[in-house]
């Protein structure tokens, strides 16, 4: 797969080192919504927007104060200096592309490289990437 073309993104990304933004194929294998299974912690990015967009299955996004369902077909854009977090509501899989800055990109290969993952720490790896960690809910 290029950077610039991806003929199927099938998992994988795309978006050059230096560009503006990466599209990255992510899936979720489901886990239902009592209690959600959390893909990421509750968090601020200050500088940077952040958008999913649903494949097959649904997310479900807090955005704020408030949760957005986000079905097959469906996106949602999280503004720069806005809380949230993310989960698959349901028990079926889920595939989704995640829009995002090359700095959020950054943020989370360091969060996947933590070989601990303690609020401290996290807060360390969120505040070097310009974003707060505010816990799990």
């Amino acid at each position: 797969m290029s950077e610039l073309y991806a003929a199927s993104l099938a998992g994988g990304r795309i978006g050059s080192p230096d560009a503006s933004f990466v599209v990255v194929e992510w899936r979720d294998p489901g886990g239902g919504d009592d209690p959600p299974k959390y893909i990421a912690p509750l968090h601020v990015h200050h500088s940077d927007d952040e958008a999913w967009y649903v494949l097959e299955g649904s997310l479900r996004v807090r955005v704020g104060e408030r949760d957005v369902d986000v079905p097959a077909g469906a996106a949602v854009l999280v503004p720069r200096g806005t809380p949230h977090t993310y989960w698959n509501p349901g028990a079926a899989p889920t595939r989704y592309l995640l829009v995002m800055t090359t700095r959020i990109e950054h943020l989370i290969d360091a969060l996947h490289a933590l070989p601990d993952r303690d609020p401290h720490t996290m807060e360390a790896v969120f505040q070097a990437h310009d974003s707060s960690y505010l816990g799990w809910p």
